[in-house]
């Protein structure tokens, strides 16, 4: 495995991020641990969840495998694992996310210093931890200042339950916005920021990816295969599997997956493990999410770290995957 800094900061992550979505309601808590266990032999250190993860983790149209399935569940899951030891907790960069409701009572969600605080206390007890190393807000919050989220959140870390704090889906001038503010308030700010990024979908390039360069942010790909659309879906007649807004995308983009396909078999290597080590050619760009539903998905990831494509093939990819310049030259000189 490979390691790089987390943004500015000097924490170490590996280059590939396990995501934990699928925990509970697609992967049973045993298999869960398996994954995690073997994540840790191959070296991978970096794990990402969410505070609503076990209840959002089953795809639209897709039936849970489990009647157990509730908000929190994913944390509970990996707070289980944590407690068998074994250094499994001190070994881990631990990340999660704040902003999703919990439940339907007002003050439960988003980004209230009275919603960060309890969400941070419920996330640390399913977590059987004492500190989050990674801190996120799933999302920015519009009714609440910058003032408010960073006193809350100077004195989570100041009482030694958070270290880093990072953001996920926000636009540029989120990122600028909230830099500024941690900055008048004495802190470091945002370190990371989870976006959706991939060969199929590259709007970060525009304004995301330059802010998060510019203050020094780390960006973390979520969704790096847009759904499994670039990971061979074509090859393995995954056309069967597809549904609603996923097959219309595939039949959108069929000629461009096609294509896709066609240059990683030329190069003899999987279609998703091509997408990740693209990902990981990016300037700017500490590790993508894979987010595994077996053991075998996980080993199949793990090939995308020593991949190096050759500057001929990263530019056959953005011809069949056109991208963008950074604002303003993109849209004007």
């Amino acid at each position: 495995m490979h390691y790089t800094h987390l943004g500015r900061t000097g924490l170490s992550v590996s280059k590939l991020c396990l995501g934990t979505m699928n925990f509970g309601p697609l992967t049973p808590p045993d298999e869960s641990y398996q994954i995690m266990d073997r994540a840790h032999e191959v070296g991978i250190n970096f794990f990402d969840t969410a505070n609503r993860y076990g209840a959002m983790a089953t795809p639209p149209g897709q039936a849970s495998d489990s009647s157990e399935a509730h908000a929190g569940w994913t944390e509970e899951i990996i707070g289980d694992w944590f407690a068998k030891g074994g250094g499994r907790r001190e070994k881990t960069v631990l990340a999660t996310k704040v902003y999703g409701a919990m439940s339907e009572w007002p003050n439960d969600g988003k980004l209230s210093a009275l919603s960060i605080r309890r969400a941070c206390d419920d996330s640390l007890r399913r977590l059987q931890t004492d500190h989050i190393d990674l801190y996120q807000m799933h999302h920015v919050d519009r009714d609440s200042p910058w003032d408010e989220i960073w006193q809350a959140m100077g004195v989570l870390i100041d009482q030694g339950k958070v270290l880093y704090v990072g953001s996920s889906n926000f636009a540029g001038w989120h990122i600028a916005q909230a830099n500024a503010a941690a900055e008048s308030h004495n802190m470091l700010g945002l370190v990371s920021e989870q976006s959706i990024y991939n060969l199929m979908t590259r709007e970060v390039e525009l304004e995301v990816l330059p802010a998060a360069r510019e203050f020094g942010v780390g960006i973390i790909p979520w969704s790096p295969l847009q759904g499994g659309l670039l990971g061979g879906v074509l090859a393995k007649q995954g056309v069967r599997r597809q549904v609603g807004r996923s097959l219309a995308a595939l039949e959108t983009n069929r000629g461009r997956i096609e294509a896709y396909e066609k240059l990683c078999a030329s190069l003899g290597e999987h279609p998703a493990n091509v997408g990740l080590a693209w990902l990981l050619h990016q300037d700017g760009v500490t590790a993508p999410i894979i987010g595994p539903r077996t053991l075998e998905q996980l080993e199949e990831s793990l090939r995308a770290v020593e991949l190096a494509l050759a500057n001929e093939t990263l530019a056959e990819l953005d011809r069949i995957f056109p991208g963008y310049k950074p604002a303003p030259e993109h849209y004007a000189w």
